[in-house]
């Protein structure tokens, strides 16, 4: 999986390209603007990304900047919030608002790193968890009718002989689309069928 992006927003150059330098040096895919309305005037196309923001800016605040990313790209986009003017009230504001993490300026660089890389770690898991949806329920649209009668009534905890009296069939003809089932949804145990239920929303 491609690692998501960070981009940061801050009218002092200084302060940006330190943010920039620290960050590819790690080897994160990192880009700067120099404010919140260049910033959203090309809003890159990134399904995922994180955004670290200051907050007193010229033009718009972060904090109008957050709610204006926070409307378009929803959680897929995390903000951490870096200020040299931090006060309590403000944090948890902020917080409430979806912010995952507010640093004070100055800051020790290990400190940006750490909550960059919680950032894109999150995004990462959340990622792969939606591939494993998308592709589950792929799987999941090949079944035929019947096939996902069997489906439904295995990932609801029925036995073959009670889904064999539910769909006016014999047991063994259960067993065959059991295994149908099991061969579509590439699942090798029920444990595995119910988990793939579970994952695409239907247990």
């Amino acid at each position: 999986m491609t690692q998501s992006s960070v981009f940061i927003i801050d009218d002092d150059p200084a302060m940006r390209d330190s943010l920039l330098m620290l960050l590819r040096g790690e080897g994160i895919r990192a880009r700067g603007f120099a404010s919140a309305i260049q910033f959203l005037d090309a809003v890159p196309e990134e399904k995922t990304a994180c955004v670290i923001t200051d907050l007193r800016m010229p033009q718009m605040e972060g904090t109008e900047l957050i709610r204006q990313l926070t409307a378009l790209r929803g959680p897929g986009w995390p903000v951490i919030v870096i200020t040299g003017h931090a006060d309590v009230p403000l944090a948890v504001q902020l917080m409430k608002a979806g912010v995952v993490d507010f640093i004070e300026k100055p800051f020790d660089p290990n400190r940006i790193l750490e909550a960059v890389r919680g950032c894109l770690s999150t995004l990462e898991r959340q990622g792969a968890e939606s591939e494993a949806r998308e592709e589950a329920a792929s799987r999941l649209a090949t079944l035929t009718p019947r096939e996902r009668q069997v489906f439904d009534a295995l990932i609801d905890g029925k036995s073959n002989k009670e889904i064999a009296l539910m769909l006016d069939i014999s047991p063994r003809t259960v067993e065959i689309f059991r295994a149908k089932v099991m061969q579509k949804m590439q699942a090798q145990s029920l444990s595995m069928l119910v988990r793939l239920g579970l994952s695409v929303g239907e247990v």
